[in-house]
């Protein structure tokens, strides 16, 4: 089997090292293709403005100016033209991946892209507290239970039109409490806000932050399952189509 791995946090971030372990758990024939620098937030963004420029990093690694979905077209199309992979992994992100996050995140736009090129996609995410942020052992989670966690997922099957969200929790792995097949959860309005400084000559300057919102996860959400040390596993569906809307909006312009 043949893995290509990419993520959002860069070609030097420590999940991906740690991505790169998981995947070499399940074939020896793994390719990392990621960006030279963080594109935290990029969302599902390509450079069709811009040139890509392709670094050779070692054996079956190359790093990319670009974001996650250039990379992921990068290392279909070009790196491994002469044979497509059959399983994109993209992360193991620094942070969680949940509710609206998936909006924005580059390294669910890396799976998405994947999906769209007709490779069954995983994106893998550690959460962090405020005991584990600094922490050496922070991905040890996803290390310790991710090769699992993407087995289970590859031998159910990935539908062509979908992808799969794997979130792991903020502990220890012996304190996870299982695995929880969940849905997308949603945060209070208003979580991102901001943040307004000055610099050295007393000019603006200002930076999104994320807020602290008060609101129940919900259950049976990503988040619920964090909360409760569960490793979420969230299906997603490019098709973003609201059925039960379209049949409202049918009833009021009609067929024609």
């Amino acid at each position: 089997m043949r893995i290509l791995i990419t993520n959002d946090d860069g070609i030097h971030a420590p999940g991906l090292a740690v991505l790169e372990g998981i995947a070499r758990e399940l074939s020896d024939d793994v390719w990392v293709v990621a960006p030279e620098t963080d594109q935290s937030g990029v969302s599902h963004s390509v450079s069709l403005n811009d040139p890509l420029r392709l670094r050779f990093v070692s054996e079956k690694k190359y790093a990319v100016r670009g974001t996650p979905s250039d990379c992921v077209i990068m290392g279909v199309h070009h790196v491994l033209e002469d044979k497509r992979p059959d399983l994109l992994l993209s992360g193991v992100n620094r942070g969680r991946n949940v509710a609206e996050d998936v909006t924005y995140s580059g390294t669910i736009a890396g799976a998405i892209e994947g999906t769209l090129l007709g490779i069954p996609s995983i994106a893998l995410s550690q959460c962090y507290s405020a005991a584990t942020k600094t922490s050496d052992n922070m991905f040890a989670c996803a290390a310790a239970r991710g090769a699992e966690a993407v087995f289970k997922i590859r031998e159910a099957g990935i539908p062509a039109s979908s992808l799969v969200n794997v979130n792991f929790p903020a502990c220890a792995p012996e304190q996870v409490e299982g695995m929880r097949v969940t849905r997308q959860g949603k945060r209070a309005p208003g979580y991102l806000k901001i943040e307004g400084r000055r610099d050295g000559r007393n000019n603006p300057y200002y930076w999104i932050i994320y807020g602290r919102t008060a609101a129940e996860p919900g259950e049976g959400t990503d988040l619920g399952a964090l909360d409760h040390n569960m490793i979420s596993v969230t299906p997603l569906r490019i098709d973003m189509t609201d059925d039960a809307y379209r049949a409202r909006l049918t009833d009021v312009f009609g067929d024609g």
